[in-house]
């Protein structure tokens, strides 16, 4: 972004219905603002065929197809981190426009400062949809199953522990028989889930031959295909981050509030994916659990756990969480498999 910088920034306040924009000259004041409906003719129209511009736009729903149709017209794009921008997201005068002029002033200064992103492929985006919605039928399953327990309780019974997978078979004889008009069909759309879950779980499965990547952490213990997967697709390409930096970048570090000589331990940020977040949590539990087969990581995370208490023990995952992302990172970058105890000159993780 730098000889080729156009005179002209824009910036793009996008929302459902409607789009805000503020034009800045070369000058950095403000030639023109609008508004303009948020569809991809409404678009073209005011963007096609005009001198190249320096277009800025928050990240969001709408942000992936915005910013491919602006560069497909010879624009320059910058998709801005909102999340790290407090002077947009907590503005005192929060308001379209005055976003669409904050983000065309940041992109004509120092594009930097929008924290920029890059948007993955359609062909990857369409394949990480694929993860989102068998995450939202996963989700759908549990509520179900829960609702169901809920209801069987309150009718003083309770069912019979088992997996989810098994739930609509294990579970229908211990049914009271004056709940079987409202559990039968409860237990009709888990199976229903079920077997839309199966079909999701073979199409994530075959990736592996898209990406060979995810056959490389796959070789980890308790990363299995939606795991590598989700993290692969969420993450796009090896170089967004060092390799040390990615567990921050997914939240799992703690915060950071150091002035002077005050310096309080926070807990971790949560910034970044909460969905791939929740999956390391839930490989780093499969880890230091019973079944986890013995590595340097597992020892390294029970001896966290051992220092007392069941806070030493959630700190203990999150801490192997962080690690965990880190050495997926490491492998992806390397093409490496998983060591289950590597050799102190390459252990540079666990």
């Amino acid at each position: 972004m730098g000889s080729d910088r156009p005179a002209l920034t824009v910036g793009l306040d996008l929302g459902d219905r409607y789009s805000h924009y503020c034009l800045l000259n070369a000058g950095k004041e403000v030639m023109e603002e609008g508004r303009i409906q948020s569809t991809e003719a409404a678009f073209r129209r005011h963007f096609e065929g005009e001198e190249r511009q320096r277009i800025a736009l928050e990240c969001g729903t709408h942000s992936p197809w915005v910013s491919r149709l602006l560069k497909s017209l010879g624009h320059q794009v910058i998709v801005a981190n909102a999340r790290k921008i407090a002077a947009i997201s907590s503005s005192e005068s929060k308001n379209d426009r005055n976003d669409a002029e904050q983000l065309a002033r940041f992109a004509a200064s120092d594009p930097k400062l929008l924290a920029p992103l890059l948007h993955r492929s359609m062909e990857r985006q369409q394949d990480l949809n694929l993860i989102q919605a068998r995450a939202t039928l996963v989700r759908a399953r549990t509520m179900l199953v829960n609702a169901l327990r809920g209801l069987v309780k309150s009718a003083g019974g309770r069912l019979p522990a088992c997996s989810t997978e098994s739930f609509p078979v294990r579970v229908r004889a211990s049914i009271p028989s004056v709940l079987t008009t409202v559990a039968v069909p409860l237990l009709e759309q888990i199976a229903t889930l079920n077997r839309q879950i199966d079909s999701m779980e073979e199409q994530i499965e075959k990736l592996g031959t898209r990406y060979p990547e995810i056959g490389v952490l796959r070789t980890v213990p308790g990363v299995g295909p939606v795991v590598a997967a989700t993290y692969v697709l969420t993450l796009d390409r090896p170089n967004i981050a060092s390799n040390r930096s990615a567990g921050a970048w997914l939240g799992l570090r703690p915060g950071q509030s150091q002035s002077g000589d005050s310096d309080p331990e926070l807990g971790i940020s949560k910034t970044g994916n909460r969905y791939l977040r929740s999956l390391l949590v839930q490989s780093a539990q499969y880890i230091l659990g019973r079944f986890g087969p013995d590595s340097a990581l597992r020892r390294w995370g029970l001896k966290l756990a051992s220092s007392g208490g069941k806070r030493a023990k959630k700190r203990a995952i999150v801490a192997v969480a962080r690690k965990l992302a880190v050495l997926l990172h490491s492998m992806w970058r390397s093409g490496q498999s998983f060591q289950h105890f590597p050799q102190p000159a390459m252990a540079t993780v666990a």
